[in-house]
């Protein structure tokens, strides 16, 4: 049975603790194949182990090659692997066939169900999304967590909603809706929010999460930057300026990016006064990423240049 209780050894103690899919993305061309670790949460967990939280992650991959490698790019950002993870047959792969004028297809090979394991640890913060918040019948398990950790530690949440392993919308937006009273951060991309709530403008949707219970919502806008919202504030904070290479892996960055900043100035990160600096910080991690090719963050190092040389821009108050 899976359960949350005090970590009986300092070797148990992390900072975040990511619940989620681990899989592998693999994109094929007329030139060939390539293959490389993804899943949002794992990447989210990557994201945080380069900035030098110390983070484990509790998924469901599987002992064979897809797993290993899976296993090695998390070690070798400082990511634990929560012992029961490598518990199905085979590891999830999600295949992308790139045609000639850019589009793609996509193949999805994914059973998500978590090992009957209990981590051994209270974190400082709770990490969840994605496929593992919706897919049966993991997503039962994920949610079990999530009711025994929120009243122990902070609980942030990203959907990242991907609409071809849904059911209906009526029944993803339920299932969303249900967990936001658990969670105490939710972030949206704007392409995510449009999805469950279509007639909703973003201003609209953050009103609506932090009614139902959060306490912080994010909505990325991509070039347009993100807004940032708490009970009685909202704030705009721009995007970094940066050359794109492409967008993999900007969202998960940016939110690491988040956790690290929440878990930097815990009570105080709900604070009017920490929403500029929590959305650059994210932003310019963001743009870390996206100024090079693949889901590759920022390390800690890259992080605090980047911060030292941030010129402050002037934010529009929404």
């Amino acid at each position: 049975m899976h359960n949350l209780h005090p970590g009986s050894s300092a070797h148990d103690q992390l900072d975040v603790l990511v619940i989620g899919e681990a899989l592998v993305d693999i994109v094929n061309t007329r030139e060939g194949s390539i293959s490389y670790p993804g899943g949002s949460p794992a990447n989210v967990a990557y994201g945080l182990g380069r900035l030098g939280v110390p983070t484990g992650l509790l998924t469901a991959i599987g002992d064979d090659e897809h797993g290993t490698s899976i296993a090695a790019h998390l070690h070798s950002a400082g990511v634990r692997l929560l012992p029961g993870s490598q518990s199905l047959e085979r590891t999830a792969t999600a295949t992308a066939t790139l045609a000639t004028d850019g589009s793609a297809s996509y193949e999805f090979d994914i059973r998500w169900d978590l090992a009957p394991v209990a981590p051994a640890l209270i974190p400082k913060v709770l990490h969840t999304g994605s496929i593992a918040t919706f897919l049966a019948p993991g997503a039962a398990t994920v949610r079990s967590l999530l009711e025994q950790g929120h009243n122990s530690c902070l609980v942030t949440y990203d959907p990242n909603i991907r609409p071809a392993l849904l059911g209906s919308h009526a029944e993803a937006l339920q299932i969303f809706e249900d967990l936001i009273p658990l969670t105490d951060v939710i972030k949206l991309s704007d392409e995510d929010a449009h999805w469950l709530y279509p007639t909703l403008s973003p201003d609209d949707v953050a009103f609506r999460l932090l009614k139902q219970g959060a306490r912080l919502a994010v909505i990325t806008r991509g070039g347009e930057g993100a807004l940032l919202a708490i009970p009685g504030t909202r704030l705009s904070v721009p995007s970094a300026k940066t050359n794109v290479a492409d967008t993999i892996g900007a969202g998960d960055s940016y939110m690491a990016a988040l956790i690290f900043e929440l878990l930097a100035r815990g009570e105080n990160a709900f604070a009017a006064s920490a929403l500029e600096m929590i959305g650059q910080t994210a932003a310019l991690a963001a743009a870390i990423t996206v100024s090079r090719p693949g889901a590759n963050p920022p390390t800690s190092a890259e992080l605090q240049t980047r911060l030292d040389e941030h010129q402050q821009a002037p934010l529009a108050a929404v």
